[in-house]
């Protein structure tokens, strides 16, 4: 950000969030009083969570704080596990999408992340511990995602969740084959236009992937076996990623909708040998919930959004449930930096829609998230020896009265309400003194300017303007334009330059 308003801007919005106070983070901390729902192992009333190093190390009802550790009091207050955002695209430095070519596997979300990004902060604020940065859905194959934690603060290389599987972004229906877009003058319509040309561009991949894993597969047995001389096959960034994925050492999500489309997808993995890890949207999952549960594909959605496009119109919200009552292990995700802020809220809904058990509702904003990511044995429940990623709650957490007042992430507070509205206070304070000291430099400037134009004795409103031409009659009119050259091919290449 440029100038004082810019770092006033910031200041206000990240609250007391800047960095992680280190006296809010021992190394041991003891939570008691409090009502947790660990969500995988039932709910303790009036029970306690000692965390040491950053770990969950005792879960109970009759635990009592060790000497020398800090301690929470949060009597008449709930805890969960951390939210797990399973489709998010905050901390992206710029856009989310590399639209040109249909395949871009080869653009990597890890390379440009942004630790800086306020939603990070805001969806911490949320409740929100982890996410999957997802490319946008542009191409039928997009750009490699990544799994993060929201250590706001820290710098880029500190926000990935180690040891997590990274992922690849696919793209079915209207965005990819890009319905309603009109690319500008000059610039060719790019193909696929259709959904067949969606699947064919990447079945077309997974052969030429297939290929070139051959290769290597050949060039490394013979080298293994001791021939000598060899030359390595050339390496191809578009291509690796797809055989990181047949390998199963990459996950796919998949943006879709349609039914069709689902089962086109499920076909195309089978046919190359790979599988497809999480269906992201998947609006009409509903309606192929048992081939989606037997091909071991998750499906994130969303509650109740509906009818915003042509391909959205089949939506319902009863589609968790549904999907969840025939084995498909289902998250609740946001796809929006504010819609994360009360996923704890969307996932409720499928209470009313569906008839879930607050327990279940649960889960689909903590442990299936975590297992659709693969880190299931480090987050999404409260359990001893798990990550110390938590919420605490003022209000049941299912409750539209819920409002988070701490976030631990690795036993560290990264969130804490109380001293975010202590310290409102004086960053607005902050900002006025920024805001006037910009106002001061800017006067002190205009000052300066008028004693130079009095040295030379020229008056300011006698200087020549930046634009005005030296050939310009004085009498000539302000918005009088000059005629442009009579020379055919200037006169030509004028508009050509307009028209682009």
């Amino acid at each position: 950000m440029k100038g004082a308003l810019g770092i006033a801007a910031f200041l206000i919005s990240a609250g007391m969030g800047a960095s992680p106070a280190s006296a809010q983070n021992p190394s041991a901390i003891f939570i008691q009083n409090a009502t947790i729902y660990t969500v995988t192992q039932g709910n303790i009333e009036h029970g306690s969570i000692l965390i040491r190093d950053g770990k969950i190390a005792a879960v109970g009802k009759d635990l009592k704080a060790p000497d020398g550790v800090a301690v929470i009091d949060a009597t008449g207050q709930y805890v969960i596990p951390g939210i797990i955002d399973c489709h998010s695209h905050i901390a992206v430095d710029g856009s989310v999408n590399e639209g040109g070519p249909a395949v871009s596997s080869m653009a990597n979300i890890a390379d440009v992340l942004n630790p800086e990004d306020i939603s990070i902060y805001d969806d911490l604020a949320g409740g929100v511990t982890s996410a999957n940065i997802l490319h946008g859905s542009a191409n039928p194959i997009g750009g490699q995602t990544i799994v993060i934690k929201l250590r706001w603060g820290k710098s880029a290389s500190a926000l990935p969740f180690e040891g997590a599987l990274p992922g690849i972004k696919f793209a079915l229906g209207e965005n990819p084959k890009r319905s309603g877009f009109t690319p500008p003058p000059g610039i060719p319509p790019r193909y696929p236009a259709t959904r067949l040309g969606v699947e064919e561009v990447i079945r077309q991949a997974f052969i030429e992937a297939t290929e070139y894993k051959k290769r290597w597969d050949d060039y490394n047995a013979r080298r293994a076996a001791g021939e000598q001389g060899l030359v390595a096959p050339r390496r191809n960034e578009q291509l690796q990623p797809l055989v990181e994925v047949m390998e199963g050492k990459r996950y796919v999500h998949s943006h879709c909708y349609r039914a069709d489309e689902i089962l086109m997808l499920m076909r195309v993995a089978k046919e190359f040998g790979f599988k497809v890890r999480t269906f992201q949207h998947v609006l009409e999952g509903y309606k192929v919930a048992d081939e989606i549960a037997a091909s071991g594909a998750g499906g994130s959605t969303f509650s109740d959004w509906w009818g915003y496009k042509v391909e959205a119109y089949d939506a319902i919200p009863y589609n968790a449930a549904l999907m969840t009552e025939r084995g498909v292990v289902v998250s609740i995700n946001s796809d929006d930096a504010e819609e994360a802020r009360q996923l704890n809220q969307e996932a409720a809904k499928s209470m009313k829609y569906g008839g879930m058990s607050a327990n279940d509702a649960l889960k689909m904003i903590t442990i299936n998230p975590a297992i659709q990511l693969g880190i299931d044995q480090r987050v999404g429940s409260i359990e001893v020896g798990k990550d110390a990623d938590l919420v605490i709650y003022n209000h049941d957490p299912l409750s539209v009265y819920a409002v988070a007042q701490k976030t631990l992430i690795d036993g560290q507070v990264y969130f804490d309400r109380q001293k975010d509205l202590a310290g409102r206070a004086a960053l607005e304070k902050e900002k006025q003194d920024l805001l006037a000291k910009e106002k001061k430099a800017a006067e002190e400037k205009k000052d300066e300017d008028k004693k130079a134009g009095d040295a030379t004795g020229a008056k300011p409103d006698a200087k020549k303007k930046p634009d005005q031409k030296k050939d310009q009659k004085p009498n000539q009119k302000k918005d009088q334009k000059e005629k442009p050259p009579q020379d055919e091919n200037d006169s030509a290449s004028a508009v050509a330059g307009g028209a682009l």
